[in-house]
């Protein structure tokens, strides 16, 4: 096949651009922050606050664990009914605008969540990750149709740095109104509800954008066959798993994939937490320490690829998770009140953080099959990052209220990456065997 035209690729590329902005702001930056501030009893001293939920306490920022796991849960299992009718009926791209709405409703009903509704704002905050996650399953899905494999890595590229640009972007506009809220006469929690709301009138208007240039999927279904959609859903994720049994590199891929990107996951899902919580920085440098990630991340995604086209993918796999387990290793033994060496942190997260993401997901699309159903099979790629997620982040929770210390969650994260390490280089072998196609 050839690659897209460019007005594709950069449609492709566009819809990056627009929902990173939740990735940085609500899951990253603002939003946690903001959370740990209404949650928290201001005590600084302290590293754990507890709140109350339908009548149990819980660490404030377990709960926010907990209720992220519980987002994730639901994408888990709606993503293969849905991204399966997506394929049979040709609609990924009313699908991608359905959840690009959702989590952009989501975004900004956030402007309302203060210390008073608790319940309300956790139900925004799960909201928001449906739609982002949900709409990744679709949009994920256009590589192998857009980028013949040669380019695929190239494109999944620019696809991440598109999306780091745009929400950097995004955040030096709400980075002005948290920290100088008196110039526009309001507060800081005022400053901070209005950054969700322009997340989600960013995302929703740049979407709309990227589906413009997208091209309408191909329905797959048969005249006898139709009725049967909700069904043919679940029949399509067992065919995959059916044909994933008879393809060992990608079946091995899988899991190291799913060990490897529990850590990867929870450490972004959770850092900016751990970073208020437990190391005490400071909210305005916690911000600019994220930014200095979304920054590095954008050469390193670029320079991961070059690696892959120099040694391969799984060994520039091999050699990125093996930097990550150093990673938790240094994060578990960072100083409190440590704001250069957080700062340092930062650089090394960055520049890893885009590169993996990345070259996981174009490793994927080179190792599957050729098919036309590729949201179904990019569906069980999504469905094996979510609940790992979900694992991920109920273990991090779960260690932070058992040990009463999140270090303890970081550094057992270690354990997920050095799995993932291992099976990696079980699939790297495999690959390699006489005979063996992929």
């Amino acid at each position: 096949m050839k690659t897209a035209p460019k007005k594709v690729i950069n449609g492709w590329a566009m819809y990056d651009w627009a929902n990173s902005v939740y990735n940085l702001v609500i899951t990253s930056t603002i939003f946690p922050a903001y959370y740990e501030a209404v949650t928290g009893d201001g005590n600084d001293a302290t590293s754990n606050d507890s709140v109350v939920l339908f009548g149990r306490e819980f660490v404030n920022t377990s709960l926010y664990n907990y209720a992220l796991g519980i987002a994730f849960l639901v994408v888990a299992f709606m993503s293969p009914l849905l991204s399966s009718i997506a394929d049979y009926k040709g609609n990924k791209k009313k699908f991608l605008f359905f959840f690009c709405t959702l989590g952009s409703i989501g975004c900004s009903a956030m402007y309302f969540y203060d210390k008073n509704n608790l319940a309300y704002g956790l139900l925004c905050l799960i909201i928001a990750c449906i739609g982002f996650w949900s709409s990744l399953v679709f949009y994920n899905s256009y590589l192998p149709e857009i980028a013949a494999p040669e380019d695929q890595d190239r494109v999944s590229a620019k696809g991440f740095a598109m999306g780091y640009t745009g929400s950097v972007l995004l955040q030096i506009v709400c980075f002005v109104f948290v920290l100088k809220p008196e110039l526009f006469g309001i507060t800081v929690g005022k400053a901070s509800q209005i950054s969700f709301l322009l997340v989600g009138v960013w995302w929703w208007g740049f979407g709309q954008l990227a589906l413009s240039r997208l091209p309408k999927g191909t329905p797959i279904a048969t005249a006898h066959d139709r009725g049967s959609v909700l069904t043919h859903g679940y029949k399509e994720l067992n065919k995959v798993w059916r044909q994933l049994k008879h393809m060992p590199v990608l079946k091995r891929y899988l899991g190291a994939f799913f060990f490897y990107n529990m850590g990867v996951q929870t450490v972004m899902l959770a850092a900016t937490l751990y970073g208020k919580s437990e190391l005490n920085i400071p909210t305005p440098k916690l911000i600019i320490a994220i930014l200095i990630i979304q920054l590095v991340a954008i050469p390193g995604a670029f320079l991961i690829a070059k690696l892959s086209e120099k040694t391969g993918n799984f060994r520039a796999l091999m050699i990125t998770v093996s930097f990550w387990i150093i990673l938790c290793v240094i994060g578990y033994l960072l100083p409190r009140d440590g704001v250069n060496e957080f700062y340092g942190l930062a650089v090394l997260v960055g520049f890893v953080m885009g590169g993996i993401q990345s070259l996981s997901r174009s490793t994927y699309a080179k190792l599957m099959p050729e098919t036309k159903d590729t949201t179904s099979f990019f569906s069980f790629y999504d469905v094996t990052e979510k609940i790992a997620i979900v694992i991920g982040m109920f273990s991090f929770g779960y260690i932070n209220e058992l040990s009463g210390s999140q270090r303890n969650s970081v550094l057992a994260l270690v354990v997920f990456f050095a799995i993932g390490l291992v099976l990696l280089i079980f699939a790297s072998v495999t690959k390699h065997k006489p005979g063996q196609v992929n």
